[in-house]
């Protein structure tokens, strides 16, 4: 694993009949002053000094743009912009390339005051195995930007949260934000194809291609993908790593805390939707990150889509029943050249069925919503299975007691099924509300659907729906005599 070697120590580089004087961020043409704006000497710097070296896009982006997601077209933009001042291709002197499917490079000559040139060649960009981001990330500025500021001064942060809401493209876009800051490299692992006999700790080593002795010494970000189904070897494997490394830093990502000594644990919530209220205009509507993403994929596959004031309702009501949950209205968005948005509302529900192929380059468990959820539900006891299927009865959310009300049976007494209840929302299958000392669960829509599809299979939909209603007569009977006396 190489180290990034440290930027050049020279104060002025020069190329062409220019001096970049980089202590006081200016470009002198002689005695002229070129006039730049702060992200293009940014850019121009990182070029600069890695001349005749191609730089790629995602990088120019993390290393000009630490602590926020922009998008590809900005970066154009600050490059033509660069070109411009210097009179690129002008008298046949280029300056900047670009290199197609790669990035941009420096090609001039650039000699610096107190070093000799020599060491522009030296210069090693930052490691990393981070796949290509093909689409920008919508709705998660805020909570990246917190991730990219935590992590450089916590050992270990893991973000949490159901199927489909995302965790692995926030961690991809934080990882990537922070490549500047790890000298020896930010590295994917993917525990997702690995079971319980694999050892963790040599699938690491031999993913990043080193050995255990050199990783403890190195300053890096290592991102253990997908860690819910290994929980107990990753407990292991992080005390030796965070034990034995003092520089190294872990970003998991997992459907239920780790609980290892210095976790930070961030819950990923779900898309912002609007409220039934907040129709009121085009605008006000896409202020909400769950509508902008199916915006954006829906202009992905239907040339000239907009959004126009008599699909507000559908929209929203297409964002509200998915649950704002990122995979799920993408995969929902991808129908629309086919649908159109009322085609797409009308089989909501359906939605397994309507969310059942993504795109093929994504992994597996990524490609439809039913996917997502097998790899939650696969990785079930039995037991919790069986709770998950019968409190898919509730459509709205419920407390402990309704649950035991309803689904408690001889084989399952009300304390077994308070601590599967309680197993079922630390593995982000149920969601946890309180109102005042009340605490309710509920059960995202897309799970729900997915979990009563299984309770059908297994014979006991009907029953369970009748003790249900049954239940909730009961409930209204007994508040009606309360108010009555």
């Amino acid at each position: 694993m190489n180290s990034l070697n440290d930027l050049s120590s020279a104060s002025v580089l020069r190329f062409g009949p220019y001096a970049f004087h980089l202590r006081q961020r200016l470009i002198l043409e002689g005695d002229r002053q070129l006039r730049m704006g702060g992200r293009a000497l940014d850019i121009l710097q990182v070029l600069v000094e890695r001349a005749g070296r191609v730089v790629s896009k995602e990088r120019l982006i993390a290393l000009v743009w630490p602590t926020s997601v922009v998008e590809e077209i900005n970066l154009r933009v600050h490059i033509a912009a660069l070109r411009r001042a210097l009179g690129d291709g002008e008298n046949g002197q280029r300056y900047i390339i670009n290199v197609p499917q790669c990035g941009y490079s420096f090609v001039a000559p650039v000699q610096g005051d107190s070093v000799p040139q020599v060491a522009f060649e030296t210069l090693q960009a930052p490691q990393h195995n981070l796949p290509a981001r093909l689409t920008p990330v919508t709705g998660r500025d805020s909570l990246i930007g917190g991730l990219v500021r935590q992590l450089p001064l916590s050992r270990l942060m893991t973000i949490t949260g159901p199927a489909g809401v995302g965790k692995t493209t926030v961690a991809l876009r934080a990882a990537e934000l922070l490549l500047q800051h790890f000298a020896d490299g930010v590295w994917l692992v993917d525990f997702s194809q690995i079971d319980s006999s694999t050892p963790l700790l040599e699938h690491v080593l031999r993913t990043l291609d080193t050995d255990f002795t050199t990783l403890t010494a190195c300053h890096a970000l290592l991102v253990l993908d997908n860690c819910e189904h290994l929980r107990e070897a990753c407990r292991g494997l992080l005390e030796k790593l965070l034990g034995a490394a003092p520089r190294l830093s872990v970003l998991a990502t997992s459907r239920q805390a780790l609980q290892v000594g210095l976790e930070n644990v961030q819950q990923l919530p779900p898309l912002a939707i609007p409220k039934s209220t907040a129709l009121n205009s085009v605008e006000e509507v896409m202020s909400h990150s769950a509508v902008q993403l199916f915006v954006s994929r829906a202009r992905a596959r239907q040339q000239g889509f907009s959004l126009r004031e008599q699909d507000l309702k559908a929209v929203r009501d297409i964002c509200r029943r998915l649950d704002g949950l990122p995979l799920a209205i993408e995969l929902a968005a991808a129908k629309i050249d086919a649908l159109a948005i009322v085609g797409v509302q009308a089989q909501l529900d359906n939605c397994l069925q309507l969310l059942s192929h993504g795109r093929r380059t994504a992994v597996s468990r990524h490609q439809s919503m039913k996917a997502a959820l097998d790899w939650s539900y696969g990785r079930l006891s039995d037991a919790e299975r069986q709770v998950l299927q019968r409190l898919s009865v509730f459509k709205m959310a419920f407390t402990l007691d309704a649950a035991i009300g309803v689904i408690s049976c001889a084989r399952l007494p009300a304390s077994t099924l308070v601590a599967l209840v309680e197993q079922l929302a630390d593995k982000s299958l149920l969601s946890v509300e309180r109102r005042g000392a009340v605490l309710r669960y509920r059960m995202l829509n897309t799970t729900r659907r997915y979990a009563c599809e299984q309770l059908a299979h297994s014979g006991e939909l009907n029953d369970f729906e009748r003790r249900h209603a049954r239940y909730i007569d009961r409930t209204r009977w007994a508040s009606g005599v309360q108010l009555a006396v």
